[in-house]
């Protein structure tokens, strides 16, 4: 199989030119689009990124499985797999912090309130 760079394979995020990233393989599913039972816009929304928990959520069948096959261009390289691996592992947090503020935010709002109507 072809070395793909993970830089290269987030490039084609358009229906014109879409790869997608399945456990460290590269498919080249623009030709797919239209016949793709969940319809183009959930590959579209899958590409730039690792699409493996994506596919494997739905529940493809062993003809599924099958006919990616004959999509797939290429692999990530090992060093990039595992910089994938470790951003998927931190991305379930992207945002917390963000939420954090927003609670901080409402809670210390909540205290001026109160001590104003003390005052009153």
């Amino acid at each position: 199989n072809k070395i793909i760079s993970l830089q290269e394979a987030l490039r084609h995020t358009k229906e014109d030119d879409l790869w997608l990233i399945i456990r460290n393989k590269i498919y080249d599913v623009t030709k797919f689009l239209q016949e793709h039972p969940g319809g183009a816009d959930v590959l579209v929304e899958s590409a730039g990124k690792d699409s493996t928990q994506d596919f494997l959520d739905v529940g493809h069948s062993q003809a599924a499985e099958d006919l990616m096959k004959s999509y797939c261009i290429g692999k990530l390289s090992d060093q990039d797999a595992v910089r994938l691996a470790r951003k998927g592992k931190t991305c379930m947090f992207k945002g917390v912090g963000f939420a954090l503020l927003g609670i901080a935010v409402g809670v210390a709002t909540i205290f001026i309130i109160r001590a104003v109507m003390k005052r009153s």
